[in-house]
């Protein structure tokens, strides 16, 4: 497929512009320019920070709030002459599955795109990410993609990514994870950042996997991306590890700084270093969580469950469950069944609760449905959990 569309580019270079003739595609990398005259009767560039009224009423027009349309006007300096062309961007937007807030979400960070025609400059590009079987509205996510050149930067980035992920399945669905890392230039972050992942002591095929889970990888430094090679080899998660992909992908996100003070928060509740470091290698996500958050949920397991600490980070999974969605209504759930007399008081608790929502819902709540109604009430959110009382 990718191929293919590399073949079609000689006829994206010589799309056909309205009132005749030919004219290669242009735009430079990390900007949204215009070529012809004829689209800066649409909008145009503020030269200073001035504001533009007719602007900020289209940028509401969009659906941002008054406040970011101000925002966007000023500091992104574009004055909008005539709504004709900008309607025109938004259409084309649209013709490529961009919903509402798609669109606000866009503009809200590059209301330039509102300059660029949409014909020769961005619609090639919206092509070019839907030939590849991406969903084109991800790039709502990172929106400056759009200005960066197809033949110079988006073309060559797809197909190292390709050459080293191997299959365009795999390839869109490590776009829809992280848009972003494919602002990273190629030269100075992609290959830096591969070659590092190689003298780390990764195979081809981690590489690829890694890519897969974190492509936000690409964006960091040779020394950042060591430097994580360190962190894991000190805790004890070497290359061969099948966990070792997923636990650098997680260290991706965070900086090191941040993961100290999540290993100083979770030891604040009793745990010794090393419990930590084994709960993340079998959950890694919990490094990602908030620190309020990892507050809340331990504390409600730890006061109004009764659990132990190590037993909660024996199975650390439960950290990443949404408390309201998810653990308060199965806590409920198990309530009324203990109540009825329907499971054990005595239940383990933390196996009960653990598990994907088909799992739990089939075991607790539609075996018993029939008979014991309010089981559905409350795994909907209808009778709130209590506290298990004398039922434990």
């Amino acid at each position: 497929m990718f191929a293919s569309f590399c073949r079609r580019r000689l006829l994206l270079h010589t799309r056909k512009i309205p009132g005749g003739g030919t004219n290669p595609l242009q735009s430079i990398p990390g900007a949204i320019h215009l070529a012809h005259s004829s689209s800066l009767t649409a909008v145009s560039s503020v030269p200073n920070s001035e504001l533009c009224p007719a602007t900020v009423s289209y940028l509401i027009s969009c659906g941002l709030s008054p406040a970011a349309a101000v925002t966007a006007a000023t500091t992104q300096k574009t004055r909008i002459l005539s709504t004709d062309k900008a309607d025109d961007v938004c259409a084309l937007l649209r013709d490529y599955g961009f919903t509402d807030a798609d669109i606000v979400r866009t503009l809200r960070s590059a209301a330039k795109l509102l300059i660029a025609d949409p014909e020769r400059i961005l619609r090639p590009k919206l092509a070019f990410f839907a030939s590849l079987g991406f969903e084109p509205r991800k790039l709502a996510h990172s929106p400056s993609l759009l200005g960066r050149s197809l033949d110079k930067h988006l073309v060559p980035s797809i197909q190292f990514l390709r050459d080293i992920i191997g299959t365009d399945d795999q390839l869109r669905i490590a776009f829809h994870r992280k848009p972003r890392a494919l602002t990273a230039d190629l030269e100075n972050n992609m290959r830096p950042a591969v070659e590092a992942l190689r003298r780390g002591g990764l195979a081809e095929a981690a590489i690829s996997k890694l890519l897969v889970i974190e492509l936000g990888v690409l964006m960091l430094s040779p020394d950042r991306i060591s430097k994580i090679f360190e962190d894991l080899e000190e805790i004890g998660v070497c290359t061969a590890d099948s966990r070792f992909v997923y636990c650098f992908g997680m260290m991706c996100t965070v900086k090191r700084e941040t993961w100290l003070r999540k290993l100083s928060l979770y030891r604040s509740f009793g745990l010794s270093e090393g419990e930590v470091f084994n709960a993340f290698k079998t959950q890694p996500t919990i490094l990602n969580l908030a620190d309020e958050n990892i507050e809340k949920k331990v504390r409600f397991l730890l006061d109004e469950l009764k659990l132990g600490i190590h037993d909660i980070m024996s199975g650390p999974v439960i950290l990443c469950y949404s408390l309201e969605k998810c653990i308060l209504p199965r806590c409920a759930v198990l309530s009324v069944l203990m109540r009825e007399g329907k499971i054990q008081r005595d239940v383990k608790l933390l196996q009960a609760l653990l598990g994907n929502s088909r799992v739990f819902s089939t075991k607790y709540v539609l075996k018993h449905a029939d008979k014991v109604p309010d089981v559905v009430k409350a795994y909907e959110g209808k009778i709130k959990f209590e506290g298990f009382g004398c039922n434990r």
